[in-house]
């Protein structure tokens, strides 16, 4: 079969897509998942007998030369009044956040990046940030939202005009003429559904006009001379109802410092200075370093408000049983963030934020199984009341949970009786900062918990019908 050459084929142009700046490799940037280095072994080939004298000199040499961590360690500075660590370095907030997405920056919503707004405001060539990109998301989704608000619109309009033609076909052979009634309401109808307004812009325009006229009405009583003058400073401080800045010359830019501090929650904190050992956090006043027995007494006792003295601590303080969770899932490879956004305790993410959202959202149950708790009348009453959640509790965040595409997680955190391995932190203290009491054994203090996952995920007939 041949085409006629004389009959065209239409193409279509194809749309040019608008050039965005490329984006990071973050890949390369969050290659490695904790801030430690990692010396792994050669890898075993069974049919190459050099592969296992390469493993074994290599296992002797880290026995003779052990390796650790790189010297100095990040510092941190424990603030009483917001509960947290603060991170003022930026060499140490970029590894901690890039090594694991630990901590939140102070003046963004996750990533420390309001050094690289601000340069971008400046009108530095920086590379667009998260925050920015989700901002540019959303009005190109309210602009989506309108277009297609103004198409149902038109649509409609069609419609109704059809109507009142095929109305006005079947009463013209009755001759009752009742069209013009109709296209009448039908514009009445639609002058009152839109009224004609002045767009935002109109106003601030209109509104700048007129405050200029007065102005250099005002001017002109009082001298002619100053008119022109008063005009010129008048319209170039008008534009869009907005101050408009002077335009430096190109290539100058004042110094910005960095305003920003990383924050670290106490889970994080105490992971990285217990769980890696690779953060030295240090008090106000004075300036000394904690170790991690009284780091330990004092997370617990800032977990509630007010702060408890360490003698009436529990077994069952938020700061032990969320850190519980957090260390578990950490330790599993998870990425864990805070979820107050979405109302739960945790957020798991396979890579991190960069990569892809959370998957799961975690709830923090304490569980009171142990025949302690169950001793007495008192006990059993003050523990059946701290574990019981409502249906409508439920209901509420695993609804939540479904609207944003997360799985609930209700991880049930096992509480241990009361334990006098835990000393006070006058205990811990009492040798110095620097020389904790040797009776405090964290690990196996955390070693009595136990943890039990329940998956939650909210049935709906459209999505689950087989």
């Amino acid at each position: 079969m041949t085409s006629d050459p004389a009959v065209s084929v239409p193409t279509e142009k194809k749309t040019k897509k608008p050039n965005r700046a490329s984006r990071p490799n973050y890949n390369q940037i969050h290659a490695h998942p904790l801030p430690i280095n990692i010396f792994p072994l050669p890898s075993l080939v069974p049919h190459n007998p050099l592969s296992i004298l390469h493993i074994a000199l290599t296992y002797l040499f880290q026995l003779v030369v052990p390796p650790s961590h790189p010297q100095p360690l990040y510092q941190g500075c424990f603030t009483a009044e917001t509960r947290s660590v603060h991170i003022t370095d930026e060499k140490t907030i970029r590894a901690l956040w890039e090594q694991g997405f630990f901590g939140k920056g102070s003046l963004s919503r996750s990533e420390p990046s309001w050094l690289d707004r601000e340069k971008r405001r400046k009108g530095a060539r920086v590379n667009e940030t998260s925050e920015e990109v989700t901002k540019r998301r959303r009005e190109e989704r309210r602009e989506f939202k309108k277009e297609r608000a103004r198409k149902e619109r038109e649509a409609f309009e069609e419609k109704l005009n059809a109507e009142v033609k095929h109305t006005a076909e079947i009463t013209a052979d009755k001759g009752v003429n009742e069209s013009d009634k109709l296209i009448k309401y039908s514009n009445n109808h639609r002058e009152l559904k839109n009224p004609p307004s002045l767009s935002l812009s109109e106003t601030r325009l209109e509104t700048s006009a007129v405050a200029v006229i007065d102005s250099l009405s005002s001017v002109e009583e009082t001298d002619p001379t100053k008119a022109q003058t008063a005009w010129k400073d008048t319209v170039g401080r008008q534009g869009d109802g907005e101050a408009v800045s002077r335009q430096k010359p190109a290539g100058t830019m004042d110094t910005i410092f960095n305003q920003e501090h990383l924050q670290l929650t106490p889970e994080e904190a105490f992971f990285l200075a217990y769980g890696l050992g690779v953060l030295q956090i240090s008090s106000q006043n004075p300036q000394t370093i904690i170790s991690s027995q009284s780091l330990l007494s004092l997370f617990r006792q800032n977990s509630y408000f007010p702060p408890l003295p360490s003698s009436e601590l529990r077994p069952d303080d938020p700061f032990l049983l969320s850190y519980v969770v957090y260390h578990h899932f950490r330790s599993l490879g998870w990425v864990v963030r805070p979820g107050i956004k979405f109302a739960v305790d945790f957020l798991l993410y396979n890579r991190g934020p960069a990569f892809s959202h959370a998957e799961f959202a975690v709830v923090v149950v304490p569980s009171y199984r142990h025949p302690y708790w169950l001793s007495t009348a008192t006990l059993a009453a003050a523990s059946a009341r701290r574990e019981s959640r409502s249906w409508w509790w439920l209901h509420c965040v695993n609804r939540v949970q479904s609207q944003v595409r997360k799985s609930l997680l209700l991880v049930y955190v096992e509480v241990p009786p009361a334990m006098n391995t835990i000393s006070s932190a006058e205990d811990c203290t009492r040798n110095g900062a620097e020389s904790p009491a040797a009776d405090v054994d964290i690990t196996g203090m955390l070693k009595q918990y136990r943890i039990r996952e329940l998956t939650i995920r909210r049935w709906t007939p459209n999505r689950s019908r087989d």
